[in-house]
Formats: C-alpha cells, structure tokens, sequence
C-alpha cells in the first residue's frame, strides 16, 4: 500500500505530457471541495434554524405530558402524586386546557386558554419570552392573564390599561335562548398582566390564567385536561417515559417533546435528507470529471504500466496506484472543502456576517456544527471520490495492459 501510495503521489504531482489532465484534475478537486463546502455550510445551517425552531417550541411545549385516553380530562392526580418527589422530575404541573370566546373592549376573538399553577409559573422557560409585563397570574388576590404578541394585538390590549378581559364559556347542559344569548355563558373577569412572544402558533391565540380560573370557568373541580412534566435531562425524560409507561397502564398515554409536535420533527428531519441527497447527487456529477481525467492518465502511462509489468508488479499493485490518484484527487478536494466549510461555519458564528433578510426572531443565520453530519459528509465524499476512482480502472486498464504489454494476460481481476 505504501508503494502503490507513493507512486500514485508522484503521478499526481509530476507534470503530464498533456496539459489537458491536469485541468480536468484541478477541475475536479475544485468541484469536489466546493460540493464538500456547500454540505458543511448548508448541514450546518440548517440544523441552527433546526434548533431554532426546535428551541421555540421547547419554550412552550413540556418534556412530557399524560393524557388520559378514556375523555377529554382527568381525574388521576393522586396517582401521579408520586412524581413530585420524583428525582427526574424538574416540576409537575397540572393544567386545563380549552377553547374560549373573549372580549376585551369593543374586540373580541376565540383563544385557546391554559389554566396553570405557581409551579408552572416558576419552572417555565415562558418568562424569558415576555415582552411587556410581569410573568404572573395573580397580582396579591387579583386574577391575572398572560397573552400572546399577536393575540393582545388583535384585541388592542395593553398591560398598562385597567380594562378587564372577559373570557366566557357555554354552561353545561344550558339551552341557548336567543333573547338573552348571555344566560347559557359563564364568564370570568380578569386583568392582562404580561404579553409574550414565543412563535406565531402560539402568540396568535394562547392565553394563560390561574388554574382555579379555569376550574370555575368551566366546571371542572378537581379535573384537569393533562399534567405536564419537565425534567433535568433527555436521559431522565426517556426512563420516565418508559416507568409511566408500564405503571399507567392504557388508560394514560404518555407524550413525549417528539410525540407532540410529531408532524414537525418528521418534516424538518424529510427536509434534512432531502438537502443532503441532493447536495450528494450533484458531488456524484462533479466526481465525474475524476472518471475523465483518470482514464487519460491510464491511457498516458501505458509504458509505465508496461515497464512495472516487466518488473515483476502484480495487477493489483498496478491497479491501485491509479486508484489510489484518483482517490487522492477526491481527498485533497475534501480536505480543502471541509476546511473552508468549518471557516465560514465559525466565521458566521462568531461575527454573523450574513444577516436574515425581513424581521425575524434572529438577525443573523444560525449556525450548528454537529460532528455527525461531519462524519457523515466525510464518509459520503470519500465513498463518491473511491468509486469514481474505481470505476476507470476497472473498465481501462485492462485495455492499456494489452495495448502497453501485447500478449499479456494481466487483468485486475487477478
């Protein structure tokens, strides 16, 4: 292998007798390491809006949450009690959720309302998103609410106006009477006490109140509609998942982060193999020009190959030389590729030279460097690079050996 390798390294480097192979030699580099650069920069770009968006949803969404698969709410708090003393449990949070009509002023719109308690209020990544007010739900003994950006504009609201917000919901069981259309809803007065700004799924109609709110508002006692669990770690989330798992039975269902957004993670990691395959199929075109410009040099060095036969070199020594050049043209195209993909990848992230046109929750590209889609570049160029380099050899040398050695029954196959 040490010969085959420093032959090939002479061939590579010694000026050919056609000036046309090393263009086409140069060219392929070239090709290689700029497909090599668009992977890195791209992967690497990609999975910094994949954290992105994945860090906005955590903001909002729990590590976990048990639903009851037999109705709408649940009534097994006393059984899950055990959580709270649970070491993987960060905290454990009961909450209502459900569709409500409200009005604020003379606006009016339909949000979905999350009762919550102090736990929630304490634990959750949500206070680092607030844009106007103070992250609570009560103000001493007065019930406050938590809106969404795009929800408070819509109904025109402010924290600093003394205007209450009215939530109302349909009675249990009550019969709608169009004179007095007011008698079939139950209604609860409170006061806007934060606004906050997370992602438009949840600014555009999300409100948060005080979780006895939402009881009285719709009746439901001691029920809940799910309880929500944060953890330390993805480690503790997962054997957590799996104890609930087995000890709940069919009658809870446990989701995970994934399992609640599933539709999303499935599309953004689609959208990630898209991009690789089709980064990948235009390195498979550019690696092309490695078949070209190998099957010249084959053809050029048909004396040598003559004159190593006659020394006694076996086939495949033969063979690999070529294919050891040919491979050695994907490398150094890798080499300079990754390099310079790295390069930009830092600089971006120290400097953000690039910046997000429009307005966005960022100013800058995002950009994440993940080591395995390092390796996973790494093994898709070089393994384009050696079956570019293999494939000439295979199909041209043993027509340069008849034509270099008359007679000669040399072949790669032996």
């Amino acid at each position: 292998m040490k010969l085959a390798f420093f032959i090939a390294w002479r061939y590579l480097l010694a000026k050919k007798s056609r000036q046309i192979i090393n263009v086409i030699s140069a060219i392929s580099a070239t090709g290689i390491a700029l497909g090599t650069m668009a992977l890195v920069v791209v992967m690497s770009v990609y999975n910094g809006f994949d954290n992105l968006v994945k860090g906005m949803y955590n903001t909002f969404d729990p590590d976990l949450v048990i639903k009851s698969t037999e109705g709408k709410t649940m009534a097994g708090l006393q059984e899950l009690s055990y959580l709270k003393n649970d070491r993987r449990v960060a905290a454990f949070c009961p909450v209502i959720e459900e569709t409500v009509f409200l009005q604020y002023r003379n606006q009016q719109a339909v949000a979905t309302m999350k009762g919550v308690d102090s736990v929630f209020i304490a634990t959750s990544p949500l206070q680092k998103h607030i844009i106007s007010g103070t992250f609570n739900v009560y103000f001493g003994e007065v019930e406050e609410a938590i809106v969404g950006r795009a929800l408070a504009n819509n109904l025109g609201m402010n924290v600093a106006f003394v205007d209450p917000l009215w939530i109302y919901y349909p009675k249990k069981d009550a019969v709608f009477s169009p004179l007095n259309p007011m008698a079939s809803l139950k209604r609860e007065k409170l006061f806007p006490a934060s606004i906050f700004s997370v992602e438009q799924r949840y600014d555009a109609d999300h409100i948060l109140v005080p979780l006895e709110t939402a009881r009285r508002l719709l009746n439901y006692q001691q029920r809940v509609s799910h309880v929500e669990i944060r953890v330390h770690g993805k480690k503790d989330a997962r054997s957590l998942k799996k104890d609930l798992d087995t000890r709940l039975g069919p009658s809870y269902t446990v989701l995970t982060r994934y399992q609640q957004n599933e539709t999303l993670y499935r599309m953004m990691t689609t959208e990630k193999v898209i991009i690789f395959f089709l980064l990948g199929f235009i390195l498979v075109i550019i690696s092309s020009n490695v078949l070209s410009s190998l099957s010249m040099l084959i053809l050029e060095k048909k004396e040598d190959i003559a004159v190593l036969a006659s020394m006694g070199a076996r086939p495949g020594l033969i063979s690999r030389v070529f294919i050891m050049e040919g491979w050695l043209i994907s490398i150094l195209g890798w080499a300079s590729g990754m390099i310079a993909g790295l390069f930009l990848c830092f600089i971006q992230a120290r400097f953000g030279l690039i910046s997000l046109p429009g307005s966005f929750i960022v100013t800058d590209y995002p950009v994440d460097v993940q080591w395995i889609d390092m390796l996973l570049v790494s093994f898709t160029v070089l393994g384009i690079g050696f079956l570019a380099a293999y494939a000439p050899v295979r199909s041209v040398f043993n027509k340069a050996i008849s034509l270099a050695y008359p007679g000669s029954s040399l072949g790669v196959s032996r």
